[in-house]
């Protein structure tokens, strides 16, 4: 069984923005503004103050606290941003995370079809990559149950 997540990334550095030491972010979230309110985030494992966040033409901008020069910022550049789990974007009912699902093992039945090795993102639902081999839809008609203590998901019984 997998260790529980601890952080969660939720972004990427990107290249520097102008001179001041402000950085593009590449977001790896589904949650829109889950940056606007950040006061702190680590970064490669070292925790940065955050002074300002800026949304510009659809993409968003961090400037921290102590990085005050392009070069200083060309640093972090490709280092990704994470949040404690305890900061993670709350979920409704019946969500859950990626990290979550991957390594659950998933039964029709009894019978074990086997674990869930990546969860796909195709736009209208995900998907469930099953050993690297088997794709299972992340439907609601498909799948019956989910429980992440016991990372185990039910499926309807269909033919593998």
């Amino acid at each position: 069984m997998q260790s529980e997540v601890k952080e969660i990334i939720v972004g990427k550095i990107g290249a520097p923005r102008g001179l001041d030491g402000t950085l593009k972010i590449i977001p790896l979230t589904d949650f829109e503004g889950r940056f606007d309110d950040l006061q702190k985030i680590s970064v490669g494992g070292k925790i940065f103050s955050v002074e300002h966040v800026q949304h510009i033409g659809g993409q968003i901008f961090i400037k921290f606290a102590g990085v005050d020069s392009r070069e200083s910022a060309r640093t972090l550049t490709n280092k990704f941003l994470t949040v404690d789990r305890e900061n993670a974007a709350p979920l409704a009912d019946g969500e859950f995370y990626t990290f979550d699902i991957i390594g659950c093992e998933i039964f029709s039945g009894d019978k074990k079809i086997g674990t869930v090795t990546n969860v796909l993102k195709t736009g209208s639902n995900d998907v469930f990559e099953v050993d690297g081999k088997t794709l299972i839809p992340a439907l609601k008609s498909v799948v019956r149950s989910i429980d992440i203590a016991a990372k185990k998901i039910l499926v309807s019984d269909l033919e593998f």
